[in-house]
């Protein structure tokens, strides 16, 4: 068994908090987690699968159950099925405000989000759980098979990777026709295929909305809502532009990533890493691979920006605590990059306490007096933890 980063943090905020809950895509591993939480918890734990027509049925009267279970931690998977237990949860949670009573789980951010801001707030602490990340593999040697076939669990360690396109089809289909339209994206199916299909040739590029509306027969308005919907169902990542010197002109437009870039090559058709080796995407599929690798890592005082001017000045990941950048972040796809005149200038306006090159596997060094090149292993294992003290 993989061991996940968060586990332990989790454990932690169940000693404080009556509720935690644990949010993340579909099929990333959050009832794997939450059972092995539970096994290190010292009280009995109960586990109901609001999917199951059995455990719904163990919740006909919820408020009795749940007080007839006090001295228990009760899991409830897949939450968002079932909105209406959330008001419930506060007044039960109430009666008795121990500490690790619930363990809630969602696929559906803007559901629990929503409704437990409205009811139970500072009464549960949440935690996002993304797909593997290359840290908690411990070898990065995996690096290839991890960047090419994605980090959800069941793909990742498929033993025959044919099995891991039925699974990457059958992942992207279930979101279409059953996940989306749960979350209230209303839209046929196969438009928002053709939408999915379209951001992910687009990956790593800066939104223009009018584009995708002319081309899908929409309203920009129309595509914006489709975004939000993605974006909170986990599966794409917005990356704003970050605005320091307001003299000069900046582009204002958010850069849109598919986060798993298994999903991405999938639904590019890109099935090898000789495939996308000779694809003109493998720059783009890189970037986008490895800001999610940050991304994953980065506490919540660590905003993550893109910076770019209309001049032509560009950095792909701009660090920022505060108002103070700590990293100005260039990723290559190379064994020996060098430093244009765009990065320096990033740089020089961003100025950085930190500045580094990410490539694959290139050797650790200094190519300027304030650059270094990196190896993303490296920098995740090495570097980041510093940054974001």
């Amino acid at each position: 068994m993989i061991k996940r980063i968060i586990t332990d943090e989790i454990i932690d905020l169940l000693n404080f908090f009556p509720a935690v809950g644990i949010i993340g895509p579909r099929q990333c591993g959050k009832t794997t987690i939450a059972k092995e939480v539970a096994s290190r918890l010292k009280k009995e734990t109960i586990y109901i699968d609001l999917e199951s027509l059995s455990d719904v049925n163990i919740l006909t009267e919820p408020e009795l159950f749940f007080k007839n279970n006090l001295d228990k931690c009760i899991i409830l998977d897949e939450i968002q099925r079932k909105p209406e237990l959330f008001t419930l949860l506060r007044s039960v949670i109430d009666f008795d405000k121990k500490p690790g009573r619930f363990i809630i789980l969602g696929s559906a951010s803007p559901i629990i989000m929503r409704d437990s801001s409205e009811s139970l707030a500072g009464r549960i602490a949440y935690k996002e759980l993304s797909p593997f990340n290359l840290v908690e593999l411990q070898d990065e040697k995996e690096l290839l098979n991890h960047w090419i076939y994605g980090a959800y669990p069941d793909c990742y360690l498929a033993d025959n990777k044919k099995y891991s396109e039925v699974w990457r089809d059958n992942f992207i289909t279930s979101y279409i026709e059953r996940d989306l339209p749960l979350l209230g994206l209303n839209v046929m199916p196969a438009l928002i295929r053709r939408f999915w299909i379209m951001l992910a040739n687009n990956h790593s590029g800066i939104l223009n909305a009018s584009s995708y509306a002319n081309a899908l027969d929409i309203s920009s308005p129309t595509v914006r809502k489709y975004l939000y919907f993605l974006e909170n169902a986990f599966l794409i990542n917005t990356l704003q532009p970050f605005y320091k010197n307001l003299n000069k002109r900046l582009v204002k437009s958010p850069k849109i990533y598919i986060r798993d870039s298994g999903i991405l090559h999938y639904l590019r058709q890109i099935l090898s890493f000789s495939e996308l080796e000779n694809n003109i995407a493998i720059g783009h599929s890189w970037e986008g691979y490895v800001i999610e690798q940050i991304k994953e890592l980065l506490p919540k005082h660590i905003q993550m920006y893109y910076y770019r001017t209309q001049s032509g000045a560009e950095c792909d990941v701009v660090l920022v605590k505060g108002e103070i950048v700590s990293a100005a972040i260039e990723i290559k796809y190379s064994s020996s990059p060098s430093v244009g005149k765009g990065l320096n200038i990033s740089i020089e306006d961003l100025e950085s306490e930190n500045s580094f090159i990410i490539t694959p596997f290139s050797d650790d060094y200094m190519i300027k007096k304030n650059i270094r090149v990196c190896k993303l292993y490296d920098f995740l294992q090495k570097y980041l933890p510093k940054i974001i003290q």
